[in-house]
């Protein structure tokens, strides 16, 4: 038996006219189509399903690889399969493509059937409930009743809190990890740094670039903006230091020349072969209007209905999103008389420690699966 899941990207299409998806802005859409992958086997209750939710970057391929000479597992692979975290002996594990993603399901990449060419900015604006909207429909097209556990980092940990509230029913257990109930006013600020990078891109031409060059100098510039954030001081100095790159003096010209210079730049450069610029342009302004306290009076008021079993997890030296956040949410469920467990890691890995710290990580999400 291969030592790694091979797994098959899968598809459904749903709120197919006249039964559009009516998103948050009051607009339509519709056919919409899902991207996601499955791991381990449903058993025959259908209890046992755990839906992961995607963080600004990720998309459905969570674990595993598609064909086994694939270089690159999915970008949770340490956490799912046979023996791990998310045992896939046990349990059922989904992940789908979000609403506004670049990987298969509809985007401002896809093809409008209005027009027959991409939607660019004819795409509607989206937000983290319109996203879980979309899981919802794809969990019942499974015939899953009722999830064991959903599961999610940054804007993953976002559409976690969403379902829990909306859906309380279908959740027995939530594990929100490194999120926030809604962005700091600086982590709107580096999202609309990022957007303007692209946006300023004289290949951008409006969202109009299927049919020509890319804006990939602007998107390249919006992830590094962005990585910046998923780092930490700490964990930069550990990395990299101010160690010059191939040199051994200053130049005393622009060249590239410090290791976290050309770190940056080849994340960038990376980025730019596997996300759409649009896609960044949506899923960030999700983000941003992302808001519980405001859309239900109070952040106890949202947390008043749910009935989830939750395991709150934040990391010490997350500064995008920082440990308070994840205090808050943990405080107004105990003030609804919630079951709340939370555990702040230690780790210098910053926002992207939810994607490192597997080691730790791990030891809590089994226990707290084994006792959802």
């Amino acid at each position: 038996m291969s030592k790694d899941i091979l797994v098959t990207p899968q598809y459904v299409t749903c709120f197919e006219p006249p039964h559009e998806l009516v998103l948050s802005s009051g607009k339509k859409l519709g056919p919409v189509t899902i991207a996601y992958e499955t791991y381990g086997t449903l058993n025959g209750d259908k209890s046992n399903a755990i839906l992961i939710c995607h963080a600004l970057s990720g998309d459905a391929h969570a674990a595993g690889k598609h064909a086994p000479q694939d270089a690159k597992k999915g970008w949770w692979d340490d956490m799912i399969g046979p023996g791990k975290a998310f045992d896939t002996n046990t349990y059922f594990v989904i992940c789908s493509n979000v609403l506004g993603g670049c990987k298969g399901t509809t985007g401002p990449n896809s093809i409008d059937p209005k027009t027959g060419k991409p939607f660019g900015l004819a795409f509607p604006v989206i937000s983290i409930s319109d996203m879980v909207t979309v899981q919802k429909a794809l969990i019942d097209y499974l015939e899953i009743t009722r999830l064991h556990c959903i599961v999610g980092g940054s804007m993953g940990g976002m559409q976690v809190l969403d379902w829990a509230i909306r859906y309380p029913g279908y959740v027995r257990a939530a594990l929100p990890i490194a999120t926030t109930s809604c962005l700091s006013p600086q982590s709107i600020a580096f999202d609309e740094v990022g957007r303007n990078a692209i946006m300023k891109d004289p290949d951008w031409n409006k969202g109009n670039y299927y049919a020509g060059a890319a804006p990939h100098n602007g998107l390249a510039i919006a992830r590094m903006i962005g990585h910046i954030t998923y780092l930490s001081d700490e964990s930069m100095h550990a990395k990299f230091g101010r160690r010059l790159q191939e040199r051994e003096k200053y130049g005393y010209d622009f060249s590239t020349e410090f290791e976290v210079e050309s770190y940056l730049k080849y994340q960038g450069d990376r980025f730019v072969e596997r996300f759409d610029a649009n896609s960044y342009l949506y899923i960030t302004k999700a983000m941003d209007y992302f808001d519980l306290a405001e859309q239900y009076g109070s952040l106890r008021d949202a947390f008043s209905a749910v009935e989830a079993r939750f395991l709150v997890v934040s990391f010490t030296s997350d500064w995008l999103f920082p440990v308070y956040q994840s205090k808050e949410i943990v405080k107004a469920l105990i003030e609804n008389d919630k079951d709340v467990s939370y555990c702040n890691i230690d780790s210098p890995c910053g926002h992207d420690a939810f994607l490192l710290e597997f080691d730790q990580l791990s030891r809590l999400v089994r226990g707290f699966l084994v006792n959802a």
